[in-house]
This record gives structure tokens, C-alpha cells and sequence, in this order.
């Protein structure tokens, strides 16, 4: 199953093999091959599967955060020879332009930070999850270790979306990670995509591995990887 890749954002684009850390080990399969090439002229969304439910995957949101990057090409190769029971719309590298810099920020801003505005990358994520009727979402990003939260964990609310809860317990029940459960979305962080998306009334997580920042810590892309599959056995997609 190949999908269908579209570009979401023109302002994004960025050549992510000149990124030799991210690139270091990586074999991209044809569709991870496509990913790279639609990067550079902005931020990809393939679309994989039809029917219902349809779940929303992102990473990248942090161009500097590596880990969960690459396993949505390890994603690929795995889901290119099933058959999804519903649609996977996946945003692999959010932010090509920062991925290429291994950078945390993008036109000097952190981008999980303003979601709730017009003109940022992560407001067009969170539109075109909405124009697309997304029934659930997950944001992948990697932690420092020592850092906030610094450990394997989910983020969630139960306001006003309970199932955010819901995926996040069966996410950290499949792989031992931490829940960190808000009682309502957006008192925590301000303008984060998975905050604005349950405002929104779409059920989103937020998943965090441990690796070092611009770097691939051992372990972490597959952790990851894990993550993105547990969410996907959620909803018996794949």
C-alpha cells in the first residue's frame, strides 16, 4: 500500500539528508524515498487506508527531536504491505526546514507553542485535521533525559475529550511508559498541537521518547515506533 503524499505547507520545505545525523543508519523504503523528495518543497501528509476511524499521526513539531522522525519511515515499511481497517493520515517531518537544521525551533519560534494562531505550521496541522474529520490524533516527540518531562511518557486530558485518557492508558499500559494526564486540555502549555486538537474536540496524545536533543539515542526510534503502533492498535487499524 503505497498512499497518497500531499503537501500541506509550502513554507516548510527542506532537504532532510543534509542532516547527517538524522540520515546516519536511515533506508528509506519507495515511500519513505517519496517522503524525502516531497519534503523539500514543504511539510508532507501521506494518506494511507480509506474508511473509518481515521487517526491523524505527527512528528516533528521540534525539528531537533529526531527519534520519532525516523520511526514513521520504519512505519512505512511496515505498513506498506497491510491492509488498514480505516485511513492513517500521517505528518512524519513537520518542519522539514527545521528536521534539515536540527532545529528545536522554526523562523525563531516554537512551533508546539502556537498552534492556536493563524500563520503557523502547527495551526495548518491542526486545520487540516479538521477539514479531514479526524476522529483521533497523536503527537511523537523525544524528551531529554533530565529535562521536562525527561522520561517515557504520554500526555492527556479528560476534559473535555475523555478518550484522550483512554488512548493515553492504553498506550502506557502496552509500553510501560508514564500517563501524565491533565484534567483539561491547555492548562499546562499554551498553543500545543495535542491542547488545541482535544479543544477541538478531536481526541489527541502526546507521546515522548527519551533521547538526547539533535541526537538518536540507543533504543529510541524503535520505543517509539512502539508508541505509534499502540496508538494505531487502539482503533484495530492495523
Amino acid at each position: 500500500m503505497q498512499g497518497e503524499i500531499l503537501t500541506i505547507a509550502q513554507d516548510t520545505g527542506g532537504d532532510i539528508t543534509l542532516n547527517q545525523v538524522f540520515m546516519e543508519g536511515l533506508i528509506p523504503g519507495e515511500v519513505g524515498k517519496n517522503i524525502i523528495d516531497v519534503a523539500k518543497k514543504g511539510t508532507p501528509l501521506l494518506k494511507m487506508g480509506s474508511g473509518s476511524p481515521r487517526v491523524f499521526l505527527c512528528a516533528g513539531i521540534h525539528g531537533n527531536e529526531l527519534p520519532p522522525q525516523l520511526a514513521f519511515f520504519k512505519l512505512f515499511n511496515q505498513l506498506e504491505s497491510k491492509k488498514l481497517r480505516g485511513t492513517a493520515y500521517l505528518v512524519p517531518i513537520a518542519i522539514p526546514y527545521a528536521t534539515m537544521k536540527n532545529s528545536r525551533r522554526f523562523q525563531g519560534w516554537d512551533m508546539n507553542r502556537k498552534t492556536f494562531k493563524d500563520g503557523y505550521i502547527s495551526n495548518t496541522i491542526l486545520k487540516t485535521a479538521q477539514k479531514l474529520e479526524i476522529e483521533a490524533a497523536a503527537d511523537f516527540h523525544s524528551t531529554q533525559p533530565h529535562s521536562n518531562p525527561g522520561i517515557e511518557s504520554v500526555f492527556c486530558s479528560k476534559k473535555p475529550c475523555y478518550k484522550s485518557y483512554k488512548i493515553a492508558n492504553h498506550i502506557t499500559t502496552e509500553t510501560s511508559s508514564k500517563i501524565i494526564p491533565q484534567e483539561k486540555a491547555g492548562t499546562l502549555y499554551g498553543g500545543a498541537l495535542e491542547d488545541e486538537l482535544n479543544i477541538s474536540r478531536i481526541p489527541a496524545v502526546t507521546c515522548e521518547v527519551v533521547s538526547r536533543n539533535g541526537k538518536v539515542d540507543s533504543g529510541s526510534v524503535e520505543r517509539s515506533l512502539l508508541q505509534m503502533k499502540s496508538f494505531l492498535d487502539y482503533f484495530n487499524i492495523i
